[in-house]
């Protein structure tokens, strides 16, 4: 069944709550002050059911100027509106203030009542059609239907429920797979069930029993129970007027502005960038600097507006701007919003949200308007390819990113994958589902690579880099995941060869020349034939009439070779006596169980300087396990006995 909510509109007393009686047989005006001024001052909420099938959800607003912030609040989350004009007043103030609000905010479809009939006569009644007729040229409702209407009598009733039903078949659905969203409009408690919220769910769908969260606050929260239109649901869609019981959050931290999403989506900002249209009727030009009212679904606070590429919009122009907001809110791109003035409070303009969380821009940056300009065409490819790159090194998570750029779920996951298609963004994190712009990934690829060349030629005799020492020669933002992906890329690619904790180019081969072919026979002999006893560095250097620095390269070589071991102390063992070692360690525990450190020394020969290292190598390599002072074979070598 589609969703469809009606909004009314139009000047105080012109006979809004009482149409909205007659047509549903519910009062809106639930206020004692409403009931005794006889004007609504809250929103009212009430539902229609249309003869053919379907219901409309009502939104009653107030008419008074006094109370136009309400009036904002309710027409946030509407489909069509019905302008509500009194036949023996006619046009007033706040009827062209509210038609300009639903035209900010972006509400395309509607019709006119023509109220209170019954008070004037035939040719009152058609005058005052002429000057509806003239009032609506050049807005969205001129042409739409105007339907005289009487609500103590009931007449024009049938037509306008005829009228309201036509016009419905014409509305789209909202997404139900869009990120969740409720505005909330109403908070209150119920005895014995606590804290519920209402407002119109303007995208998503919510489930019983699901966790919320409600921003800008971050208040964690789950739902209890859902009404729509007073009648119990497991689940209410985006479009429907919903009432949510919540459970684990106190009535007295929730307010009207708030916003009640899925946990972890959307982020709350305090800057973002819009087109702004100024009213062609605004008194005078708006300056760069101006502070304003803001209103954006339920929420409004002060704001200061910072025009880009010119210091001032004359009225009826449009053109973009940086916001920046007394405080934090939830606002997505493709938010309507509106602005009112400080001192004299009335509505001057309005726009859409083009990015939600900017950074600062030179007010006369000609890159950034061009961005917005292609922000506002809202090509799906250009504006997930603009979020992501804002991302940087760090990536940003998909979930994330759906509330950044404000894209149904579906059409964020095809455009992604023809972006990957073609290299546009790269997906590096399964944990997260990071993705990280295209362009950035490449260059990383290549400084990695330009890295280990560098390293290379440096260090001709060395295997390769360590891999923590290649990551600290990358952006400090760039993080594990980001790092081993790009590893993972450039071996596959057969750029790069992983040998343990070592990197290096695939390309990359030590060639002796010389000194160094003699260097390395000499040191490998020497410490092969001195089996568990070998030399320390500085011996060597004093055996071979070497430098320090030339032996140790060679050190270090023949170990990432595998042909040396480095043990504790910066002794270096030949890997054959090890080995040797190793069968006869494991012989004598599985015979005798269990070995001392005498007896270990007695094993190898070699005195303490040795056989302390020596034993917590096997250790270290999972051959024994120390147990008090003694040691046994490691699980895993006692199973082959």
């Amino acid at each position: 069944m589609k969703q469809v909510i009606l909004g009314t509109a139009g000047h105080i007393d012109h006979g809004k709550t009482a149409l909205v009686k007659a047509l549903t047989g519910i009062d809106t005006d639930r206020l004692k002050e409403e009931k005794e001024r006889g004007i609504t001052i809250e929103l009212g909420f009430a539902y229609l059911d249309l003869p053919h099938g379907g219901r409309i959800g009502i939104v009653d607003v107030p008419g008074h100027e006094r109370f136009v912030k309400h009036m904002v609040a309710g027409a946030g989350g509407i489909d069509l509106v019905a302008l509500i004009v009194a036949a023996d007043e006619g046009v007033m103030p706040q009827t062209r203030e509210h038609l300009d609000i639903c035209t900010l905010l972006g509400v395309k479809r509607g019709l006119v009542v023509l109220t209170k009939i019954d008070l004037v006569d035939q040719e009152l009644k058609e005058l005052a059609i002429e000057d509806i007729r003239e009032f609506t040229k050049g807005t969205f409702l001129e042409g739409a239907p105007i339907i005289p209407v009487s609500a103590l009598t009931g007449e024009g009733l049938g037509e306008l429920i005829a009228a309201l039903e036509k016009l419905v078949e014409q509305i789209e659905e909202r997404p139900s797979d869009g990120i969740l969203r409720l505005p909330i409009d109403r908070v209150f408690t119920i005895k014995g069930f606590g804290t519920v919220v209402t407002g119109t769910l303007v995208s998503g769908k919510l489930t019983t029993g699901e966790a919320v969260e409600i921003l800008p606050k971050g208040l964690k929260a789950k739902v209890r129970g859902l009404q729509v239109h007073n009648e119990k649901v497991k689940m209410a869609v985006a479009g429907q007027r919903t009432a949510v019981n919540l459970q684990g959050v106190e009535k007295s931290l929730v307010e009207r502005g708030q916003v009640l999403l899925q946990p972890g989506t959307v982020e709350p900002t305090d800057i973002i960038d819009v087109e702004i249209v100024y009213l062609p009727h605004s008194p005078r030009p708006l300056k760069n600097g101006v502070m304003l009212r803001f209103h954006t679904g339920t929420s409004h606070q002060m704001a200061k507006i910072l025009l880009l590429g010119t210091n001032e919009l004359k009225p009826g122009q449009s053109g973009y701007a940086q916001i920046r907001l007394e405080g934090p809110l939830v606002v997505l791109p493709n938010d309507r919003f509106v602005l009112r003035g400080s001192s004299i409070i009335q509505t001057i303009g309005g726009g859409i949200v083009l990015d939600a969380h900017p950074q600062r821009h030179k007010r006369f940056k000609g890159e950034v308007i061009t961005q917005l300009e292609q922000l506002k065409k809202g090509d799906p490819s250009f504006v997930l390819s603009f979020h992501i790159k804002k991302g940087g090194y760090r990536g940003l998570e998909i979930r994330k990113l759906a509330g950044y750029a404000n894209i149904p779920p579906s059409t964020l996951s095809a455009t992604l994958t023809e972006l990957s298609s073609k290299q546009g963004v790269v997906k590096f994190d399964r944990e997260t589902e990071r993705v990280i712009d295209g362009g950035l990934y490449s260059r990383l690829r290549d400084e990695m690579v330009m890295t280990l060349k560098r390293y290379h030629a440096e260090n001709p005799l060395k295997v390769g880099i360590p891999k923590e020492e290649l990551k600290t020669k990358l952006p400090s933002e760039v993080d594990a995941k980001l790092f081993n992906s790009l590893l993972s890329d450039l071996t596959e690619r057969k750029i790069l060869v992983q040998e343990k904790d070592k990197v290096r180019l695939s390309e990359h081969q030590i060639s002796l020349q010389g000194r160094q072919r003699e260097l390395e026979g000499k040191i490998e002999d020497i410490i092969h034939r001195s089996g568990l006893t070998p030399p320390s560095v500085k011996e060597l250097v004093g055996q071979i009439g070497a430098s320090e620095d030339e032996v140790k390269e060679i050190l270090s070589l023949l170990t990432a070779q595998g042909r040396l071991v480095k043990l504790k102390d910066g002794i270096y063992f030949h890997s054959d006596p090890l080995e040797e070692l190793k069968e006869k360690v494991v012989a004598f525990l599985k015979e005798r169980g269990k070995i001392s450190t005498q007896e270990f020394k007695s094993l190898t020969g070699a005195s303490r300087k040795y056989t302390i290292p020596l034993a917590e190598y096997f250790d270290a390599i999972k051959v024994t396990i120390r147990v008090g002072d003694e040691r046994v074979l490691r699980g895993k070598n006692r199973k082959r006995e």
